[in-house]
């Protein structure tokens, strides 16, 4: 990392599906002149077929699979603001990539938060497939705890979406891309 400026890193936006990624790095892209990779997105064109297609005909490992490719494939991309899947920093590999040229910002929401966000996302059945099968609240509740600790140990710093707006988010995440950039 060394003397780099935060400016020319890539921004890595992780956390649970409906916290925000793709909706805050669209606006956070636009707000510093970067480009937008949603790897989801990129994962879905490059192979031409839906994640829940993927999922249900090869398995989770089969996506787990291209999604390690795409991250790979992003995360050399330089000044780029990049939404990552939910589960994707799970992987090792996938987090070593990112960090390599970027600073990974997690975002947190309320379990209810999420849910809401879910229902009204028209992306939810055909590209997020259920992790687990369970209710959804329960199913969040649970992914949410096990992935937790991964997120807090591989997150430079984290903000809530629950009760804000995009514009709010932004503006929170230019405040402490700034603050990081004046510690180093």
């Amino acid at each position: 990392m060394g003397n780099q400026s935060t400016i020319d890193m890539n921004i890595v936006l992780i956390g649970y599906r409906g916290t925000g990624k793709t909706a805050v790095g669209i606006a956070l892209s636009k707000r510093l002149g970067k480009a937008f990779c949603d790897t989801d997105d990129y994962i879905e064109e490059k192979a031409k077929r839906q994640i829940s297609d993927m999922v249900a005909t090869e398995g989770w490992s089969f996506f787990r699979a291209k999604e390690k490719e795409a991250i790979r494939e992003v995360s050399s991309v330089e000044n780029c603001v990049i939404a990552a899947g939910g589960g994707a920093v799970l992987d090792e590999g996938n987090v070593e990539n990112l960090k390599k040229e970027g600073v990974i910002v997690l975002l947190e929401a309320t379990t209810q938060t999420i849910l809401e966000r879910m229902q009204y996302d028209k992306r939810t059945e055909q590209q997020r497939p259920s992790l687990t099968g369970k209710d959804p609240y329960k199913e969040i509740e649970e992914v949410l705890e096990s992935r937790m600790p991964v997120y807090q140990r591989v997150m430079d710093f984290s903000v809530d979406t629950t009760s804000k707006s995009i514009e709010q988010v932004v503006d929170e995440i230019v405040q402490k891309l700034e603050q990081l950039r004046l510690r180093r």
